[in-house]
């Protein structure tokens, strides 16, 4: 549903978007906006060919022209993207619960950056527990590419009280805080949205940037322990 906020405020109700996914899950995501935005393009880049294999089976998943899923991995895939294509890229791709540590990086954020349009948006879906060490350093690795960034979750969550699920935003303009906080009220959200650099700074403080060299993703993950 938060990814779903986003695309909802991302353009005009109903007005076709072009979005890249890494992950596909469900593939309800892209099944959505395509819902919601009729004559969209989504590209999807999914690892395991099983997944897409049970969408089709069981979930009545369809590929098309403008619903291609491309098996592989989704770094190699950005890298074979056109520069300056999509107005949305969605990172919902796990291994285990932790992000994967080579999409987590300067140098794969930097190579979204290109396949972006101007204003584009990059959100991406981290689970994380507090001290919230890999979304705080998801975010930080994103301020290293982009000119603005966010949270977007539950206040609980954001404030590193609880865990979960938290989406992190980024974009070279700035980004629709408030269409977002609308769509999100639509269905009787009460999520949050840290967006002005002040409490970023705040959500981000020491956080280590995360590099080809140095990503331990899986290790800054807090695990869930009741």
């Amino acid at each position: 549903r938060l990814l779903g906020d986003i695309a909802d405020a991302l353009a005009p109700t109903g007005e076709p978007i072009t979005a890249l996914h890494l992950g596909g899950g469900g593939f309800t995501l892209p099944r959505y906006i395509d819902a919601t935005r009729p004559g969209s393009q989504h590209r999807i880049l999914e690892l395991d060919p099983v997944v897409l294999e049970v969408a089709r089976e069981e979930l009545g998943f369809e590929t098309s022209e403008a619903m291609e899923v491309v098996i592989g991995d989704g770094r190699l895939g950005v890298g074979d993207e056109p520069a300056g294509r999509y107005d949305l890229v969605i990172g919902d791709a796990f291994s285990g619960v932790s992000v994967p540590w080579h999409l987590a990086t300067t140098e794969f954020v930097a190579d979204v950056r290109r396949v972006m349009r101007p204003g584009g948006v990059y959100a991406v879906n981290v689970i994380d527990y507090p001290p919230l060490e890999l979304a705080r350093a998801q975010l930080a690795t994103f301020e290293e590419v982009f000119e603005h960034v966010a949270v977007l979750g539950p206040s609980s969550l954001v404030e590193g009280r609880s865990g979960g699920n938290v989406i992190l935003l980024a974009s070279d303009e700035p980004l629709p805080a408030e269409a977002i906080l609308r769509a999100n009220r639509a269905h009787g959200g009460s999520d949050v949205l840290l967006a002005e650099a002040a409490s970023v700074a705040e959500f981000t403080a020491d956080a280590p940037i995360l590099r080809d060299d140095y990503a331990p993703a899986d290790q800054l993950l807090t695990r869930f322990s009741s």
